[in-house]
């Protein structure tokens, strides 16, 4: 069984490829300070002690990095990201605890940031701390709320910053939960848009992969879509996505194919795409609900790709495993 630090999304992907431009888009105001030309560096090791000490709830994409300011100091930045998309009430309190722990631990005062993907317009957690007999300790920290960002799609259509397609994905996904048609013809938009930034074939591949992680659509449509990719892609002589057979967030995915190919390609491509599906809503369900039995085990392998597309979506906002299973 794979653990919570196994978890790998394409958001925390995207995160670590493309750190300047996360922090430019989300955060301008702390990204203007930081000399990204000295470079920045992860700091995985010391994280993973203080989460391991101080674990208040769940984690999901969780970084902390070295940086440089213009004014020749080193500080550390921490960045949350609540990817699952529903408010979690321990929230605060555990980027207070993290942040304590990380200036405890190894004395450097912290920076903590957090991204907010839930669809709660009121949930806004930006402080934590107490009061007792004239002593006050309190962490403040700037938070971003992805759905603020939903009267401002034209302007994000626009932005040449991935993270405005990463953030434009998320609002549409919530958009269309209930209208696949739409989320086709929305997919379709951005993946096109791909292609016109001039990026180059890894992050287009990159920015794909989060696209198709968050964009989940029904497999007719799903084939519909990859037809159009690989009409596009023969028109502008780009074999990027296509190159590598399929994206998707789980590597199994694509073993799943490539055993498959020595059975027969149809074969493959839906044994690769199950198992996939499969792995991808275990890690995402142990995340949420923690160590899952063998049943649910189980259910998940016996599962067809439809059941486990609305498993998927269905995830993404249930309060528990019953939630998510329900007839």
């Amino acid at each position: 069984m794979d653990s919570p630090d196994d978890y790998d999304s394409p958001w925390k992907e995207a995160v670590e490829s493309y750190f300047p431009e996360f922090i430019e888009f989300y955060f301008p105001d702390a990204h203007w300070q930081i000399d990204w030309a000295r470079g920045y560096q992860f700091l995985d090791q010391e994280l993973r002690a203080v989460v391991q000490d101080a674990e208040l709830g769940k984690r999901f994409v969780d970084k902390l990095a070295k940086v440089a300011l213009y004014d020749g100091s080193e500080r550390w930045v921490y960045v949350h990201l609540e990817v699952q998309g529903s408010a979690q009430a321990e929230f605060a309190e555990r980027m207070f605890v993290y942040n304590y722990r990380l200036y405890d631990r190894y004395r450097q005062p912290v920076a903590s940031l957090a991204v907010l993907a839930d669809s709660s317009a009121n949930w806004r957690p930006n402080h934590f701390g107490f009061a007792v007999l004239g002593c006050e300790h309190e962490l403040r920290f700037p938070a971003v709320k992805l759905l603020d960002y939903a009267a401002q799609q034209d302007q994000l259509y626009q932005n040449p910053n991935p993270f405005a397609l990463v953030t434009l994905a998320h609002l549409l996904t919530q958009a269309t939960r209930q209208d696949m048609n739409a989320r086709f013809a929305a997919k379709w938009k951005l993946v096109q848009l791909l292609y016109q930034r001039g990026w180059d074939k890894q992050q287009v591949i990159d920015l794909f992969s989060v696209l198709d992680w968050m964009m989940r659509l029904p497999e007719q449509l799903k084939r519909s879509l990859w037809h159009n990719i690989e009409v596009l892609e023969e028109q502008e002589k780009m074999r990027y996505v296509t190159s590598v057979e399929q994206i998707g967030i789980e590597k199994g995915l694509l073993q799943g194919m490539q055993r498959g190919l020595m059975q027969g390609r149809a074969e493959g491509r839906l044994e690769g795409e199950q198992s996939g599906e499969a792995k991808a809503l275990r890690r995402l369900l142990q995340k949420r609900f923690g160590p899952l039995s063998e049943d649910v085990l189980a259910r998940l392998q016996a599962a067809s790709i439809d059941e486990l597309e609305l498993w998927l979506d269905r995830a993404l906002d249930a309060d528990s495993l019953a939630g998510v299973f329900a007839q």
